[in-house]
């Protein structure tokens, strides 16, 4: 007689086999995260490259390093170091500072559509250089330094009116969409009031472009770059624990609000030195965080990878606007023309889902 054998259930996992679950899969996460950084980095170098070598002459590679080591080169010196460095320079320091500037809003508030490009602190340097070309007739670096102050005072303004009754992502946000249409209203009406002329040149720069792109117009956002992206990397983790909330990151031994202040101060004032030599070049800032976020998975901090993807954004709309047209456009237009179909695509989705905004 045959007996039946007993029903047989897989023993319970040890605590051994956990953990090394656990720490496989951060290993896996770890992996994927540092590929992907990698990948992003040559990207950039690849369009950097490409910016460089073509045009309305192609320079072949060899003489393009040429030139960028010292060496003069007939033709090459002057279309290579004096007209494509400068503005391929200006595009990867721009992007890098709007990415970062906008993941670290988009982290702080736990919500993507906290950028700079929404809240309103872009509008504030937008406001400011249109002001002083229009009505102060002002140009040059002159209006550059205006965006900058405009910048900084609305990026303030906003935080000092959100933090009334203590700190609320959502407050800041309501209150700088509020801010920005007001500051949208002022230039609104500063350009109908502007002779034809002037509007060109104020209209040039609101769109966000490279065409004037020179060493001097790169050395402020070159130095501004250099002290603060390495400060605001080195403190990579607390800006994670921080998603966490308050409390939690307070138990890890985050100083939250030094923390806070520090990555605030900091995306601002690359927000503001970016603006500054560029315009504000659209979208950028909101795209570059949940694009990094999307290639490099959960786990990680998004600073580096986000400063990536901002950098590839301008370096491609920039090469798109140039060439890939009868017409040549500025760079904004093209990040223009890609994040508000996103922008659209990511109220939709958080509807659907049921998440505030």
């Amino acid at each position: 007689m045959n007996r039946m054998a007993p029903s047989q259930t897989p023993p319970p996992p040890s605590d051994r086999d956990q953990i090394a679950a656990i720490v496989a899969g951060r290993r896996a996460r770890h992996r994927r995260h540092a590929v992907a950084t990698i990948v992003l980095g040559l990207l950039v170098l690849g369009l950097f490259t490409v910016s460089l070598m073509i045009g309305n002459t192609f320079y072949p590679l060899d003489e393009v390093i040429r030139v960028i080591l010292g060496e003069t080169v007939p033709g090459a010196s002057f279309t290579v170091g004096e007209l494509r460095l400068p503005r391929a320079v200006l595009a990867i320091l721009a992007g890098l500072s709007f990415g970062i500037a906008g993941v670290c809003f988009q982290t702080l508030l736990r919500n993507p559509l906290a950028s700079p490009d929404i809240i309103g602190i872009s509008d504030g340097a937008g406001a400011a250089a249109v002001i002083g070309i229009i009505v102060l007739s002002l140009d040059g670096p002159v209006v550059s330094i205006l965006a900058l102050g405009g910048a900084l005072l609305t990026a303030g303004a906003i935080y000092l009116l959100s933090i009334k009754g203590g700190f609320a992502g959502t407050r800041l946000i309501l209150i700088g969409i509020g801010v920005a249409a007001m500051l949208q209203s002022v230039i609104s009406y500063t350009l109908s009031r502007a002779a034809s002329w002037d509007i060109q040149t104020a209209m040039q720069w609101l769109t966000g472009s490279l065409n004037n792109a020179s060493w001097d117009r790169v050395g402020p956002l070159l130095i501004a770059a250099a002290v603060i992206v390495p400060l605001m990397l080195s403190r990579g983790r607390a800006l994670g624990a921080l998603q966490l909330g308050d409390d939690s990151a307070s138990g890890l031994g985050v100083r939250v609000n030094a923390t806070r202040l520090l990555f605030i101060l900091g995306a601002v004032a690359l927000l503001a030195f970016a603006t500054a030599a560029t315009g504000p070049i659209a979208f950028v800032a909101f795209m570059a965080g949940p694009i990094a976020a999307r290639i490099t998975g959960p786990g990680a901090t998004l600073l580096l990878p986000s400063a990536f993807v901002g950098a590839v954004l301008v370096l491609a709309g920039d090469l798109i606007g140039q060439f890939a047209f009868g017409a040549r456009y500025p760079v904004g237009v093209i990040t223009g023309v890609i994040g508000a179909p996103y922008l659209i695509y990511l109220l939709v989705r958080t509807n659907r889902s049921g998440g505030s905004l």
